[in-house]
C-alpha cells in the first residue's frame, strides 16, 4: 500500500497499491471492478477515470464498483496523477509496477487483486462509447455470460475505420478465426468483461502477457465451452496508430502460431504418430522426386560413381567425430564437468543415431540421459550443453554460408558464376541471376553481422540487442522479442566465460563443418565427368551451400534424420549452381547423406553396446523429464509476480 505521501512499498518491490483507505476499505460491497491499463497516459488518465466513475454511477450504487488504474511501469506523471485520484476517491485504486509487465500482465495482476465478481477493462482512450458500459456489465451479471466483448466488426454494424487500421485488424481477426477456430468477429476491441470464476479458470492457461493476452483469453474460453457474448459497439478511433514491426509481426504473429501449435498440433502428437508421419513424409518425398527424375538414370549414376573418392569421403567424415567429442568436452568443461573425449564422442554418436530413428530430434535428449545415467551429470546441465552445441552449429553453418556469399560480392566471381548458372536456368538472363546473387550476398553479410552482434551481446554485460530493437519500437513486446534472442545468445554465453574457450569451441565447430563440406565435395567428385565442368568457385559455392542449406532443412522436425529434406535441398543447389544433371545431383545427395548416416549408425550402435544404453528407454525417460520441466516453467510464468 502507498502511504499518504505517495511512497510505494510492496513485498517484491515491483508493485504497490494505492486506494487512500485503510485495509478494510470499501471492498465488501464491490460487485464490479473496472481496470484501466495505463502506460504513459498523463494527458488523459484523469479525465478517463472521472468519466468512468460517472458512467458507473449512472447504473450502479456508489459503493458497488471500483476503478483500478493498472499502471504499467510509466516514466511520466501517470503514477502521481493516479495516486492523487486514489486519495480523492475511495473507489479509485492505483496498482503500480516499477517495471513493464506488458498490457496483459498488468491486466492479469490487477484482476487478481480486484474485489469485484465482474471484471471489466477498456482502453484509456475511451474509443468505445461509454453508453455501452452498462450493457457490457449486464452481459455478465444479468445474462450469465462468462466473457463478453464489444465488437467493431459485427456484420451490418461495422465501424468506420481508416484503411491503415482497418485492414491490419481484419487480417488479424481472419487469422485468429482461421487458425485458432474462434467464432468471434473482433478479438482486439479494448472493451471486455468476464466473471471472476472465468478469470480464475483461464488466468493460468493464458501465457501471453502483452497485446495478445485478451485474444488468447477469448480463444481459450471458447475452447473450454464457456459462454462468450459479442455485441456491436460504437467506436471512434483516437490518436494515430502506426504499424509496429516488433508488436504486429514478431509479437502478435508469433503468438498466433504458438497458440495454434498448443491447441491444434501438440495434443495430437504421440510417438507412434510422429514416427509414422516421419516415415510417410520420407517415402512421399522420395516418391515425389521420381516424378521429376528418371529412376534408371539415378541408378546408372550410382553404378558409374568412383568408389575411391567415396571411401576417402568416408574416412574424412569419420575424422570429424572425435572433434565433435572434443568440442562437447569443452562445452561441458565450462559447465563444471570434465569427461573423456572418447566417452563424449560415443554420447554424441548415440544421440545422433537417435535422431535418425526418431523424428523431431528426439535423439538430442538421449544424450542428456546418457550423461545422467553413466556419469551422474544432472539433466539441466545436459540440456544446457545441448543447447550450446546447437547454437554453435547454427552459428557456424550460417556464418560459413554468409561468408561465401560475402566473398562472391567482394570478387568478380559473382558475374562469372551468374553466367554459368544461367545456362542451368533457361529463360533467366545472367544479369538477373547476378542481381539475385548480389542481394543474397548482402543478406549473407547482414546474417554474419547479426551473428557477431549476438555474440557481442553474449560476451558483454550490455544488452546490445535490446538497444537496437528498442530503436524500432517502444512496445512491451520488445522484452518478448529480446527474450527470444537472449535465449539463443545464452547458448553462446554458456561457453563464453573466457575468450579462449569461446574461440576453441567456435574454431572446432568450423573445422567440423568444413570436414562435412569436404565429404560432400569428395562424394560429388566420384561422379566424374558430370562434375568436372564446374569451376573451382562453383565447386566451393556448391559445396558450402548444398551442405549448409541441406542441414538447415533438417532442422524442420518432419522426418527422422531429415531424410528427404536434406536430399531435396542438396539436389536443388547442385543442379542450380553447378549445372550437374538432376539424376546425378540426386544420386550424389543420397550417397553423401548415406555415407554420413552409415558412419553415424555404426558409431551409435557400437557406443550403445559399449555403454549398455537402450534408445527406447532413454527417449521414454527424457520425455517425462521434458514434460515435468515444461509444467514447472508454465507455473513460474503464469504465477504471481
Amino acid at each position: 500500500m502507498s502511504d499518504p505521501d505517495g511512497d510505494s512499498a510492496s513485498a517484491d518491490g515491483d508493485t504497490a497499491d494505492t486506494d487512500g483507505t485503510d485495509a478494510s476499505g470499501a471492498a465488501d460491497g464491490v460487485r464490479v471492478s473496472v481496470v484501466l491499463p495505463a502506460y504513459n497516459e498523463e494527458d488523459t488518465i484523469e479525465s478517463t477515470v472521472r468519466t468512468t466513475v460517472e458512467a458507473l454511477e449512472g447504473f450502479l450504487p456508489r459503493d458497488a464498483f471500483e476503478v483500478i488504474v493498472a499502471e504499467d511501469g510509466c516514466d511520466d506523471r501517470t503514477p502521481e496523477i493516479a495516486d492523487r485520484l486514489a486519495q480523492e476517491d475511495v473507489r479509485v485504486k492505483h496498482f503500480h509496477s516499477d517495471r513493464r509487465l506488458g498490457r496483459g500482465g498488468a491486466l492479469a495482476l490487477a484482476f487478481e487483486r480486484a474485489a469485484g465478481d465482474t471484471l471489466v477493462y477498456f482502453d484509456t482512450d475511451l474509443a468505445t462509447d461509454m453508453r455501452h458500459l452498462e450493457e457490457l456489465v449486464a452481459q455478465i451479471e444479468r445474462d450469465g455470460y462468462d466473457v463478453a466483448t464489444g465488437s467493431r466488426w459485427m456484420p451490418g454494424d461495422e465501424a468506420d475505420r481508416p484503411a491503415k487500421r482497418g485492414v491490419p485488424s481484419r487480417g488479424f481477426n481472419a487469422l485468429v478465426r482461421t487458425m485458432l477456430g474462434s467464432r468471434l468477429r473482433d478479438h482486439q476491441c479494448g472493451f471486455k468483461a468476464l466473471s471472476r470464476e472465468a478469470f480464475e479458470e483461464l488466468n493460468d492457461a493464458v501465457e501471453d502477457k502483452h497485446w495478445f493476452w485478451d485474444t488468447e483469453l477469448l480463444v481459450r474460453a471458447q475452447r473450454r465451452g464457456m459462454r462468450v457474448a459479442e455485441f456491436p459497439v460504437d467506436w471512434e478511433p483516437k490518436g494515430d496508430s502506426k504499424v509496429d514491426l516488433v508488436r504486429d509481426v514478431f509479437g502478435m504473429g508469433s503468438q498466433i502460431l504458438r497458440l495454434w501449435w498448443q491447441l491444434s498440433v501438440s495434443p495430437r502428437i504421440t510417438r507412434r504418430r510422429t514416427v509414422a508421419a516421419g516415415v510417410a513424409l520420407t517415402v512421399a518425398a522420395l516418391a515425389l522426386m521420381t516424378v521429376y527424375l528418371d529412376p534408371s538414370a539415378v541408378l546408372d549414376a550410382f553404378r558409374d560413381a568412383d568408389p575411391v573418392p567415396v571411401a576417402v569421403a568416408t574416412v574424412v567424415y569419420v575424422l570429424s567425430w572425435p572433434l565433435r567429442g572434443l568440442r562437447y568436452r569443452d562445452i561441458l568443461d565450462e559447465l563444471g564437468y570434465r569427461e573423456r573425449v572418447s566417452f563424449l564422442t560415443g554420447a554424441v554418436f548415440i544421440s545422433q543415431t537417435g535422431n535418425l530413428v526418431f523424428p523431431a530430434r528426439a535423439g538430442d535428449a538421449v544424450r542428456a540421459y546418457v550423461l545422467k545415467a553413466r556419469r551422474g551429470i544432472p539433466y539441466p546441465t545436459g540440456f544446457a550443453s545441448l543447447a550450446a552445441e546447437r547454437v554453435f552449429d547454427l552459428l557456424t553453418i550460417t556464418a560459413m554460408a554468409g561468408a561465401v556469399l560475402a566473398g562472391l560480392l567482394a570478387t568478380d566471381g559473382t558475374g562469372a558464376l551468374a553466367a554459368a548458372v544461367s545456362t542451368n536456368v533457361p529463360g533467366v538472363p545472367p544479369s538477373a541471376i547476378a542481381r539475385a546473387m548480389q542481394v543474397s550476398a548482402l543478406i549473407g553479410v547482414v546474417a554474419v553481422l547479426a551473428l557477431l552482434f549476438i555474440v557481442a551481446t553474449a560476451r558483454s554485460d550490455r544488452n546490445y540487442v535490446r538497444d537496437v530493437i528498442a530503436r524500432f519500437s517502444e512496445d512491451s513486446y520488445v522484452e518478448y522479442v529480446v527474450g527470444v534472442v537472449e535465449e539463443f545468445a545464452a547458448g553462446v554465453q554458456t561457453v563464453a566465460g573466457t575468450r579462449e574457450s569461446f574461440l576453441r569451441v567456435g574454431g572446432v565447430s568450423v573445422i567440423v563443418w568444413t570436414l562435412d563440406v569436404i565429404t560432400a565435395l569428395l562424394v560429388l567428385s566420384a561422379f566424374g565427368d558430370a562434375t568436372a565442368a564446374m569451376t573451382t568457385t562453383q565447386l566451393v559455392v556448391v559445396g558450402f551451400f548444398a551442405v549448409s542449406v541441406g542441414n538447415l532443412a533438417k532442422v524442420l522436425p518432419l522426418s527422422p534424420g531429415g531424410v528427404g529434406l536434406y536430399e531435396a535441398a542438396f539436389t536443388v543447389f547442385v543442379v542450380g549452381l553447378g549445372g550437374v544433371p538432376a539424376a546425378v545431383a540426386f544420386a550424389a545427395a543420397v550417397l553423401d547423406h548415406g555415407v554420413k548416416n552409415l558412419v553415424t549408425v555404426i558409431g551409435g550402435v557400437a557406443s550403445m553396446i559399449g555403454f549398455n544404453v537402450s534408445l527406447t528407454a532413454a527417449v521414454d525417460e527424457t520425455d517425462e523429464i521434458d514434460e515435468s520441466e515444461t509444467d514447472l516453467e508454465g507455473a513460474e510464468f503464469t504465477g504471481d509476480d
